[in-house]
């Protein structure tokens, strides 16, 4: 049988765990043996005994886990220390970030460990249902909103009473990505008035069907990859949206901003004059915190008052509703796995699948990710990769 072990995160107030009960007793029905680190779950409210219940068995260390696996799940980036305990041969399936990350990637291929990166899964339908890091930023556009909400000196819906009229706070939002058109929905649903700005033209629809009024840039530049990410905009063309922006910044009540370039710093799109001209009592989230933050004031993992403005960079939002944020990056692993599978529930990765094809950053020593090695400074590879196994029921002596 193939062997799966789910370790406990080791970062800092991390809270998420990378199976959940319902998808453990999914793998146990395919066949699969399932190991978990005792108290892997117990941050988003999974007790030791839910796992057990449904076939899987609980490990006291973190070690003894990696000795026994042949798919590793995780949430968070392996440190250095943690793929030394790793089996050579062995394919741990976590957020990566690769181009950022060199030195990991460099130690992955010396250990002959293969690392699958859910931060490369290709924007394509198909794999929407191994999107996981638009399901994390869904959570976090939402939880966004309610934090700002709950710091905010006035309520968002218009109110109307005997003593007068309560005017609804103005919301303006930085980035229309998953993450940007969650917040967009939560704070209509809260009744606050929502701008919207973002590079690409293209989401301007999607903003409107939501209730946002879209913040037009004019431009003839291709803002969007071939991914549907965006892409790092000209100097020129930041300089146009933060004018045609400004005015609505100093009048918002609530910023939050979501603007991400894959594999770059996050660009600064709220200055600290712009701050200096808003609302005592405004709020910032700032949702890019973690990449150096859009807001010029932003201090990673702390709430600062600049300014007479609240601006947030609280890291890991997705961590603070971890219930669901590990349910859905759960099945998001579980779908990569089912998608490998034959009729007879043999596993194998098929690399002939454009999904695996760009995920696996590290396969059998090789360095495969294309990023990655222009980053590293390697050659491009000749050719693609050759479908490849990495265990079947059959090999392993299953049925």
């Amino acid at each position: 049988m193939v062997a799966l072990f789910i370790p406990k995160e080791i970062k800092e107030n991390e809270t998420r765990v990378a199976i959940n009960p319902a998808c453990a007793k999914r793998y146990v029905q395919d066949g699969f043996d399932i190991f978990i680190e005792a108290d892997a779950g117990t941050g988003s409210c999974f007790s030791d005994k839910a796992y057990t219940d449904v076939g899987a068995t609980m490990v006291n260390s973190a070690d003894e886990g990696y000795g026994k696996a042949d798919l590793i799940f995780m949430v968070n980036i392996p440190t250095l220390d943690q793929v030394k305990q790793f089996k050579a041969g062995s394919t741990v399936i976590s957020f990566l970030y690769p181009v950022q990350n060199n030195e990991l990637v460099k130690a992955l291929a010396e250990a002959k460990i293969n690392a699958y990166a859910m931060d490369q899964v290709p924007r394509i339908t198909r794999a929407q249902k191994l999107d996981a890091l638009s399901s994390q930023s869904s959570l976090a556009g939402y939880k966004a909103v309610v934090m700002a909400a709950n710091e905010l000196p006035k309520i968002f819906p218009l109110l109307m009473t005997a003593a007068g009229t309560i005017r609804p706070a103005k919301v303006v939002i930085m980035g229309a990505g998953v993450a940007g058109l969650q917040a967009i929905a939560t704070a209509k649903r809260l009744g606050a008035v929502v701008d919207v700005s973002d590079i690409r033209p293209a989401v301007k629809e999607q903003v409107q069907s939501l209730g946002g009024n879209f913040i037009e840039v004019p431009t003839e530049e291709n803002m969007e990859t071939a991914g549907g990410y965006a892409k790092e905009a000209s100097p020129e063309f930041l300089k146009k949206q933060a004018e045609i922006t400004r005015k609505h910044l100093v009048e918002a009540d609530v910023i939050i901003t979501t603007a991400l370039i894959p594999g770059r710093p996050a660009p600064k799109l709220v200055s600290e004059d712009v701050v200096k001209d808003m609302k005592s009592g405004s709020v910032i989230v700032d949702l890019a915190a973690e990449q150096g933050g859009n807001c010029e004031l932003t201090e990673a993992g702390q709430v600062v008052e600049k300014h007479d403005v609240k601006i947030m960079g609280t890291l890991n939002l997705p961590g603070t509703l971890p219930v669901n944020a590990s349910d859905v990056y759960a099945k998001n692993i579980q779908n990569a796995i089912q998608d490998n599978m034959n009729k007879e529930k043999a596993f194998a990765w098929n690399f002939d699948d454009e999904i695996v094809e760009k995920a696996m950053v590290v396969w059998e020593g090789e360095i495969r990710h294309p990023g990655t090695r222009e980053a590293m400074g390697l050659s491009p590879l000749e050719s693609p990769a050759k479908e490849k196994e990495l265990v079947t029921s059959e090999k392993s002596g299953g049925q």
